[in-house]
């Protein structure tokens, strides 16, 4: 594995003119995880962000994308260096995406091979594998990667929250490959248990975010409610599109994939993520086109 490629910034992760304010986060991965838990104000686990403080257009920073622009934000709201105590409406409005792309931005800052990982973890609601994106970094000493939960502080949460659990969190292809072999029933794998959305739940949810986390390993670090190619107009039922899902799942799962190896599975129609792609943002729930930034100019 090259882990240079994991190391860099990539045109999501880049903190481009804001990298300076990232300087005061030493390289401890543990104070990295801490601060990003306390930059992101999730935009519904705790309610309505009304009640808390955010007048109701606040809601719209769910959709930012680019870790410069969240960290513009977080900036405007409190210039203070960004591991120092912030009150809620000193966070930018977002999800568990976002905790992970600061955490990954932050992590690559200091040269330290970090990814995001999509899938679903069983340590948030008894019961229930929920929707979940946390991040991943390469121990070398072990010589391992290591999931890394950003999104939550001390206490918050009953798991080791620098070393979680394989089993506790599943990433998109375990996540499918368990629902396929029986092992996890596939309608406890959702979005949140009170969400009845068909695509929120069940075998669309689940090749959603195998799809999702193969566009991460390749460092797409997507909102999760963008769409394109087979999540946008497949229907996981159809033995078709279930036994690529089931082809998919089992490459991602050998051990040791190299760069080129993922790359090769990314490059694939349906799969990887075009220039333009739809985004239908939780707060509108209204599909718009999205057209990304080049990843060669920023632009």
């Amino acid at each position: 594995m090259r882990m240079t490629f994991y190391s860099t910034q990539s045109r999501f992760t880049d903190p481009g003119a804001m990298a300076s304010w990232l300087d005061s986060v030493g390289p401890d991965l543990a104070d990295i995880r801490a601060a990003a838990a306390q930059l992101v104000f999730h935009y519904r686990a705790q309610g309505d962000i009304t009640d808390h403080g955010f007048p109701p257009e606040r809601e719209a920073e769910i959709d930012l994308r680019y870790a410069d622009d969240m960290l513009s934000r977080l900036h405007e709201l409190n210039p203070a260096p960004p591991e120092k105590a912030r009150a809620a409406t000193e966070r930018v409005v977002g999800c568990c995406r976002d905790s992970t792309l600061l955490f990954v931005a932050m992590a690559r800052h200091h040269g330290i091979p970090a990814r995001a990982r999509v899938g679903f973890g069983t340590y948030l609601i008894a019961d229930w594998a929920l929707d979940h994106v946390i991040a991943e970094v390469w121990d070398a000493a072990e010589q391992r990667w290591r999931l890394v939960e950003p999104e939550f502080e001390d206490g918050q949460v009953d798991v080791d929250l620098l070393d979680v659990p394989a089993d506790q969190f599943l990433v998109g292809a375990d996540a499918w490959a368990a629902c396929r072999s029986g092992s996890l029933d596939a309608q406890r794998c959702v979005v949140s248990p009170e969400l009845e959305l068909p695509f929120l739940r069940g075998w669309p949810y689940l090749m959603h975010n195998l799809v999702v986390d193969l566009a991460a390993l390749n460092k797409h670090e997507m909102l999760l409610w963008d769409l394109w190619g087979v999540i946008e107009t497949a229907d996981p039922t159809d033995d078709g599109v279930a036994r690529q899902m089931d082809a998919l799942a089992a490459r991602l799962r050998v051990p040791g994939l190299t760069v080129d190896q993922l790359t090769a599975a990314f490059d694939v129609d349906g799969l990887r993520v075009p220039d333009v792609i739809t985004s239908v943002t939780p707060h509108t729930r209204q599909p718009r086109q999205v057209t990304l930034r080049s990843a060669a100019t920023g632009a």
